[in-house]
């Protein structure tokens, strides 16, 4: 039956006094009967101290099961209040677990020689453990790992959903991984990446619980990324590939789940892991060199302390390890079902390659040797690898001499198989050793040479191809080259009794004679075009001359309409798309605000029946409390023949209150009045007990006082005794010694000068040394002064000459704004008298104009008009000018030297400004016998 204990205390105190006398289950017992209980759910600190008290003795008992429970049920009763407490709680037990399993490891050698902890123990073992005491031992050490192994997986599966414990459930991954690691423990690994595996499935399908871990908040994604990078290296570690590639998948998978890329640094140990995995478990080196390609990209462009050493090294394990990637599909004559597996694999490949968190399905990458192979020269990563590398790369990759092909990559795959070594500022990445590579490069090799000699040679003697390959002999080539006729890569054959290699297909049907036939038809078809070409046009030619132009107009409208038809298609397609994403957006909207008020509804809902509950809890505890009271005053009071308080009474909840508190106030004044009456009788009884004991303890100081007097004066005597026997002692010793003075003083001095001799001669070489110091080093300051001093010579000298330079520019500048200036000036000035020349020959012009015009009206014109003379028309021309229009000087000196050689100025024509008034004098002229003539008669 369960104790009752009224407060925390008691229960502490009571198992306290049951492990003092040695009995540790019913302690055990207690303190579980105790924090199981309904009655005392709120915490105190007394629970903390209960907590400490319970684990340490689950852990000295072994009591694992017993431990988990009693974690849950304090989990339920500091979660709301001081979840700090739990946390304590649990690194106390792991401490103590931890503690007894090193202890056990130090006296411990072969107790861990068990595949799996948790597995019973067999029938054999338990007979052999009953004559042997050394197995029983063991057995008994290899209970505390498992023990701290259950530990681990208690807590696990306490901390996986309280994201107030996110940090204690990280590192409690972190301590269980290293405890596989270091001992070596396979099975628990995988079952520990299961479990981990598994919470994260569970959280993410019941998003719904309280105090659920966010992935969104960034300190929690990082911690769970944190715990599967320390998962993937302990993996790699223990050479579990398989553990440590679907490591790789949760990674992925958790970053899928957020929509986010990890920091540089973690992508980094990422894809070195990976290209580690790529290479231990599988046959296809294909994605290893994709991995060191993105592990290249990543060291390149985000650390800044990468030598060029380093990253010649990891190009040149970049290209090794594209090149040895097989140059042939595998898939050659697979059926649909593996055909479908083998894409879907590669596309999760590509996935995890190019870490992918988007989960559309466009712009899939393929992943293929020759686009590898592009990238690698399109990137730059070629060229930053190693010389012998690019030659390798260059003799496998390009048009090379079949025969010699072996002759010179051997000297290449040599001085490859050297290079390598620990990365000195890529701490990430792991060693590197190209030696690894130089099995597939030499396979790569054989098989090049191969499909070269097929394309050169139909028949070879099987010693002689021997010779040409000499990294395998010939069963190891001809299992490379069945291989190599099994996915469709070469056609050969091998004839044991003629001893000879036959290449090629014999069927016309082959390709390679379908290629020769295609080419030889386009030779022929060439030749008879050369010598008899054809004729320009032909009946049907005439017939019908536009017949190609109209065939040709035709198909290209038919390719427009197709193009017009496929666009308003893909508008078509388009638009139905839109309007789906626009009601699938409407859908959503609308479900989420019901959800959302869903989400209200229940959370209000959920609060009033907590409040409920809290309040009937409260109320029942109260009720228990008080009945308990109740009860047990009846029984104190039954057993002093009092009357009973709840005989035939219907009570409440208050009066129980009540009742329980009186009750408890009676019993305190009676328990008060008995303990001061029991004082005043405890007080009598001493002050007697110490009359009755005074005279005899004066007794007994006397007789220790005497005798204690006697012992001193016979240890002093017996003092005295064997001080004079050391002093006799002590005299024959300096009387036997003083014989030998004088020698010790000969020897003493003869020493002394030796060694001052020696240190004269010491203190001289230090001397010597520290000034031929002090001498270097006043020549190194004098030489270093005079560094300094031309050093600042030539700096000024060059300054000095800087700006002279800098004057002599600026002195040029200056000039040539002043010769521009001078020059405009000038330019102005000549054009201010030609404009003044202008005015002048303008209002001369006018003045003769005047002259000419009054003479007119005064002469008659002749019969016959004269033909206008050169220096007419120039002069003519001179006035037109003075319109505004410019007339090059030289024109106008032509035009005045033709008109200071013709007639007189009255002679000239008037001016083009005024020919409508001439016309207009010509008109009115008057008539030869008098009269005005008009025009129009």
């Amino acid at each position: 039956m369960a104790n009752y204990f009224a407060r925390p205390e008691n229960s502490l105190n009571r198992a306290e006094e049951l492990i003092n006398v040695g009995q540790n289950q019913e302690a055990l017992e207690t303190l579980h009967s105790f924090i199981t209980s309904r009655r005392h759910r709120a915490w105190t600190r007394t629970h903390e101290k209960i907590m400490f008290k319970y684990v340490e003795l689950c852990v000295d008992m072994k009591r694992g099961r017993h431990a988990k429970d009693g974690l849950i049920q304090y989990r339920g009763i500091c979660q709301q209040v001081n979840i700090g407490s739990l946390e304590e709680v649990i690194k106390h037990l792991l401490r103590l677990a931890t503690d007894k399993v090193e202890h056990a490891s130090q006296e411990l050698e072969d107790a861990l020689n068990v595949d799996d902890l948790e597995a019973d123990q067999r029938p054999e073992d338990l007979m052999m453990s009953y004559v042997n005491v050394d197995k029983g031992k063991n057995r008994s050490d290899r209970e505390w790992f498992k023990f701290l192994w259950e530990t681990y997986r208690t807590i696990l599966d306490i901390l996986r959903n309280n994201s107030r414990l996110e940090a204690l459930y990280a590192m409690t991954a972190h301590r269980a991984f290293q405890f596989c690691k270091q001992y070596k423990r396979m099975t628990e690994f995988r079952r520990l990446c299961e479990i981990i595996r598994n919470h994260l499935a569970n959280l993410n399908k019941y998003k719904d619980q309280r105090d659920r871990p966010d992935l969104a908040n960034p300190e929690s994604l990082q911690l769970y990324l944190d715990t599967r990078f320390e998962q993937l290296k302990v993996a790699t570690e223990l050479n579990l590939w398989q553990e440590a590639f679907r490591s790789i998948e949760d990674i992925h998978g958790l970053m899928c789940m957020v929509k986010k890329t990890p920091k540089s640094s973690l992508m980094v140990v990422y894809y070195s892991k990976l290209s580690e995995i790529f290479w231990k478990s599988s046959s296809n080196h294909l994605y290893h060199a994709y991995a060191w390609l993105k592990l290249f990209s990543l060291q390149k462009g985000f650390n800044k302390n990468l030598n060029q050493k380093d990253l010649q090294l990891i190009a040149s394990s970049v290209v090794l390890a594209a090149l040895s990637a097989p140059l042939y599909e595998t898939s050659y004559g697979a059926s649909h079902l593996e055909l479908e597996n083998e894409k879907e694999r590669s596309s999760r490949m590509a996935k995890l390659i190019a870490f992918d968190v988007e989960s559309s399905s466009e712009h899939k990458e393929v992943l293929s040797r020759s686009a590898l192979l592009f990238d690698l020269v399109a990137k730059g990563v070629l060229n930053c690898a190693t010389q012998e590398v690019k030659d390798l790369y260059h003799i496998l990759e390009h048009e090379c001499l079949p025969l010699d092909l072996a002759v010179e990559v051997e000297p290449l795959l040599i001085k490859v198989s050297k290079l390598g070594g620990k990365l000195a500022s890529a701490s990430s990445v792991p060693e590197i050793q190209l030696s690894q590579y130089v099995s597939s490069l030499e396979k790569l090799a054989a098989l090049r040479l191969l499909r070269r000699v097929s394309e050169v040679y139909q028949t070879i003697n099987i010693v002689n191809l021997s010779k040409i390959i000499p990294f395998f002999d010939f069963p190891n080539v001809e299992k490379i080259s069945v291989e190599a006729v099994k996915n469709n890569y070469l056609a050969m054959k091998v004839d044991y009794r003629k001893g000879a290699v036959l290449f090629g297909n014999k069927g016309l049907e082959s390709e390679g004679i379908q290629h020769h036939l295609s080419a030889f038809a386009e030779s022929l078809s060439k030749s008879r075009a050369m010598i008899c070409p054809p004729a320009k046009r032909t009946k049907l030619g005439e017939t019908l001359p536009d017949l190609l132009d109209v065939v040709e107009k035709e198909h290209k409208r038919l390719l427009a309409r197709k193009s017009i038809i496929e666009k308003r298609k893909e508008e078509q397609e388009r638009q139905l798309l839109e309007m789906e994403r626009e009601e699938a957006a409407k859908r959503l909207k609308t479900q989420k605000i019901t959800e959302e008020a869903e989400q209200r509804r229940l959370a209000s809902e959920f609060e009033q029946m907590k409040n409920q509950r809290i309040l009937r809890e409260i109320e029942a505890r109260e009720l228990e409390e008080a009945q308990a009271l109740l009860q047990e005053a009846e029984k104190r009071s039954k057993k002093k023949g009092k009357r009973t308080v709840l005989d035939g009474e219907k009570i409440t909840r208050q009066s129980l209150m009540e009742l329980a508190v009186n009750e408890q106030m009676r019993e305190k004044q009676e328990m008060e009045k008995r303990l001061q009456k029991l004082g005043k009788t405890m007080d009598h009884l001493e002050r007697a007990k110490r009359e009755e004991a005074a005279p005899l303890i004066e007794t007994l100081f006397q007789h220790r006082l005497t005798e204690e007097e006697a012992l001193h004066v016979l240890e002093q005597q017996q003092e005295i005794g064997v001080s004079r026997q050391r002093h006799a002692g002590d005299l024959e010793e300096k009387k036997r010694l003083s014989r030998m003075l004088e020698n010790q003083k000969i020897f003493r001095e003869r020493v002394v000068s030796l060694r001052r001799g020696e240190f004269d001669r010491l203190k001289e070489e230090r001397e010597n040394r520290i000034k031929q110091i002090l001498q270097s080093r006043k020549q190194e300051r004098e030489a270093k002064r005079k560094m300094i001093y031309y050093l600042r010579c030539e700096e000024e000298k060059q300054k000095k000459l800087l700006e002279e330079e800098e004057a002599r520019k600026l002195e040029e500048l200056n000039r040539k704004k002043r010769e521009a200036a001078e020059y405009k000036a000038k330019q102005d000035e000549i054009a201010e008298k030609q404009r003044q020349r202008e005015r002048e020959a303008e209002e001369r012009q006018k003045r003769d104009l005047s002259v000419t015009t009054r003479t007119v009206d005064l002469v008659p014109p002749p019969a016959a008009v004269p033909t206008a003379t050169p220096a007419a028309a120039a002069a003519a021309a001179a006035p037109a000018a003075a319109g505004g229009k410019y007339v090059p000087r030289f024109k106008r000196m032509a035009a005045e030297g033709a008109g200071s050689t013709g007639s007189r100025p009255d002679d000239r024509p008037a001016p083009n400004g005024d020919r409508w008034r001439d016309d207009r004098d010509r008109d009115r002229r008057p008539a030869a016998y008098g009269g005005w003539r008009s025009s129009k008669e």
